[in-house]
């Protein structure tokens, strides 16, 4: 299945709009354990593993990793 590449201002309106349902469902989820100030940051790490996976499906050869501060967070 192939798919037109769209403009650089639709890439960012769907790109945002995925951001702000992203963390609008983790916010609500994390407010039941008090953790409601992490969604935003969760909300775009989870955006950029999204935007990595986008361009190797399409043919990019780049890596999808976690940011590094993460990596180094959680030990891995």
């Amino acid at each position: 299945m192939s798919y037109p590449k769209i403009s650089q201002e639709g890439y960012d309106k769907a790109v945002g709009q995925f951001r702000m349902q992203v963390q609008t469902l983790l916010a609500h989820t994390y407010s039941m354990h008090g953790y409601q100030d992490y969604a935003a940051s969760v909300a775009e790490v989870i955006t950029r593993l999204t935007e990595q996976f986008g361009k190797r499906v399409r043919g990019k050869d780049t890596p999808i990793i976690l940011p590094r501060h993460i990596i180094n967070r959680i030990g891995r």
